[in-house]
């Protein structure tokens, strides 16, 4: 994606166990997407979230259109 470092960062509120994903915040402004990955698995795939459909679906989180577990 960038020759930069991602700096990953789990939400405060992420206190569950490990269930979590991150993101790299330093890396949004410049690239437009929100990097994303599963903390479990470090080295693993990265997902690459346009900066609208992130926002998204931070918003239907909140709003609780997605229902709990």
């Amino acid at each position: 994606m960038t020759t930069q470092t991602p700096l990953w960062f789990t939400s405060s509120y992420s206190n569950n166990g490990g269930q979590c994903v991150e993101i790299a915040a330093n890396l949004i402004a410049a690239h437009g997407v929100v990097p994303v990955r599963d903390s479990k698995r470090p080295n693993g795939p990265v997902l690459a979230v346009h900066t609208d459909a992130f926002s998204s679906f931070v918003d239907g989180l909140k709003a609780g259109q997605f229902g709990t577990v």
